[in-house]
């Protein structure tokens, strides 16, 4: 019998999701927007991604299927393989990302070679995958116990040693908002690769998605309010300023392992809805290889574009899964392509892309994820009527 995950085993795998550079860095943009605007902005967006990524996870925890095989259920068979293919192109990409941060931070902390701080990271992230995640167990929840005390001396030590400092660019609140939403909106196509292995896969879902969306809101938090206090947005020098030294380099080595194993090992299960031949954690190992070597060669210090990416293939995916699944119960697979979601998918995606042009107060992607929506519930219902 396949061992299940607790709430506590989900609960621990999403709060080191949560403990991420990536999610300080970007919280670093909010700064310019003050306090009170930003945290606003941080609070709103981790809301309105939360609720997508709780309702993603109930939908593949449901229905036992891995992230990728539960939006076959809403694009067909084979129509699903687009979301697999592009969602493997995600997560190599967010490893490559997280390892280049981690190292360029571990770097510049100890000024050493960022390839060997690069190499070190990948050799651990494939150790963690080699372990895996049902497996971690004590390992895992240490790890969690370390980072929680450090993040918090971290936070402190920022606050008792900064000062308010001019902050010189701008950032509309609207953009603030994108930024905020984009980080759960980048692990949909990753939650039920891990709610579909819990004793009670809904709680699990709400569980994760709390877990996740306040401690991606705290990280946000420490960036803004470090920015705000230190004039920094580089990482490294905001936890120099605040004289955490070992502590430090221990954040950032251990954040950037457990949120980018999960990366790794989901590349490696999004693969095996490609085909069913592959070794899930034997990928997962090449794509750590792969996002090691891409960190090391090429630069990646602005990933705006590639949450943008993100956004538009994945907001209205999910806007058509939840409308199918929730409101139709749409859960059948017995057709190789479902061509009505497909295209709704495609028109969604171009207006995403075309909504980016302008700006709204609450951003674009609730404007893409809403009309994507309502299109859906319209053309099923219609659907429906004639059938």
């Amino acid at each position: 019998m396949n061992k299940q995950t607790s709430l506590l085993d989900n609960g621990l795998i999403w709060f080191g999701a949560g403990v991420s550079i990536a999610e300080i860095l970007t919280g670093t943009y909010l700064a310019p927007l003050g306090l009170t605007k930003g945290i606003l902005a941080i609070v709103l967006g981790h809301i309105i991604g939360g609720i997508l990524f709780f309702l993603a996870g109930i939908i593949g925890g449901s229905s036992r299927k891995s992230a990728m095989d539960s939006v076959k259920m809403s694009f067909g068979k084979k129509g699903g393989l687009l979301f697999a293919i592009l969602n493997v192109v995600q997560l190599v990409g967010w490893t490559a990302i997280m390892i280049y941060d981690g190292s360029l931070s571990a770097a510049s902390l100890f000024h050493g070679y960022q390839a060997l701080w690069c190499i070190v990271i990948g050799g651990l992230i494939g150790l963690w995958i080699f372990i895996g995640i049902k497996n971690l167990g004590k390992v895992n929840s240490i790890a969690m116990m370390a980072l929680f005390v450090l993040t918090i001396v971290l936070c402190f030590t920022i606050v008792r040693q900064g000062h308010n400092t001019q902050i010189v660019e701008t950032i509309s609140f609207s953009a603030a908002l994108e930024l905020s939403i984009s980080m759960p909106l980048s692990w949909l196509p990753v939650i039920s690769d891990y709610t579909k292995e819990a004793k009670e896969p809904i709680k699990a879902s709400l569980i994760s998605a709390l877990t996740y969306s306040l401690t991606s809101s705290w990280m946000f938090l420490i960036g803004m309010m470090a920015a705000m206090m230190t004039g920094e947005s580089d990482i490294a020098k905001i936890m120099l300023k605040a004289g955490l030294g070992i502590a430090a380099l221990i954040i950032i080595i251990l954040s950037t392992v457990t949120t980018t194993f999960l990366d790794a090992l989901s590349a490696g299960i999004s693969f095996q809805s490609i085909t069913s031949k592959a070794d899930g954690r034997i990928v997962g190992l090449i794509v750590a290889l792969i996002g090691t070597l891409c960190a090391i060669v090429f630069p990646m210090d602005d990933i705006t574009n590639f949450l943008y990416f993100i956004g538009s293939i994945f907001t209205p995916m999910i806007a058509v899964m939840i409308v199918s699944f929730f409101f139709f119960h749409d859960h059948c697979e017995n057709q190789d392509y479902k061509w009505m979601n497909l295209l709704i998918w495609l028109i969604g995606f171009i207006c995403y892309r075309m909504l980016m042009h302008y700006e709204f107060i609450l951003g674009y992607t609730i404007v893409d994820l809403l009309s994507t929506g309502v299109l859906t519930y319209v053309i099923y219902k219609l659907h429906f009527m004639k059938s």
